[in-house]
């Protein structure tokens, strides 16, 4: 591949939680019917070009698990439930990217959309990883970052974070 194209496309909703560490964006390719192939693997070369080597998916199904290992992407795919409790999958969630920035690694974290499940595990992660105490103060930071409210679910992930064990 040749031209401007070569380095890729940056996903939709791509933004820094901690500068050049760690970023969320909606899933690599769009979600749902716009999920389009040629713009993932244009999406995943563009991450392989900005240095990231870690892939965290909060996605029920294991939607594009072969296209990160295709592109030399290391992934973790850790299902969020939509209801009952949560706390082991986030407690796994939490640790991956914990491990994966403490070892220096360039992590980006999707869900479908950049809406309120990824804002909840992002704000969540914050808090349980020591980095913001309290939970209204993560929720705030989150909010003022993606420059969007968290609604109830978002909320509830955050509340069901808890510290590290």
């Amino acid at each position: 591949m040749k031209g401007k194209w070569a380095a890729g496309i940056c996903p939709r909703n791509f933004t820094w939680v901690i500068r050049d560490r760690f970023a969320v964006s909606e899933r690599p390719g769009g979600f749902g019917a716009s999920h389009r192939k040629v713009r993932r693997e244009e999406e995943l070369l563009w991450l392989r070009a900005q240095g990231f080597d870690r892939v965290v998916s909060i996605l029920s199904a294991p939607s594009n698990l072969s296209a990160y290992t295709i592109h030399e992407l290391e992934w973790g795919h850790h299902p969020i439930p939509l209801a009952g409790d949560r706390k082991l999958a986030l407690k796994e969630c939490y640790f991956d990217l914990d491990m994966a920035l403490s070892a220096g690694r360039k992590v980006l974290l999707h869900g479908d959309e950049l809406g309120d499940r990824v804002m909840g595990v992002v704000a969540g992660y914050l808090c349980w990883s020591g980095r913001i105490v309290q939970g209204p103060a993560a929720i705030s930071a989150v909010e003022h970052l993606l420059e969007r409210s968290m609604g109830p679910d978002g909320r509830s992930l955050v509340a069901d974070s808890g510290p590290p064990s």
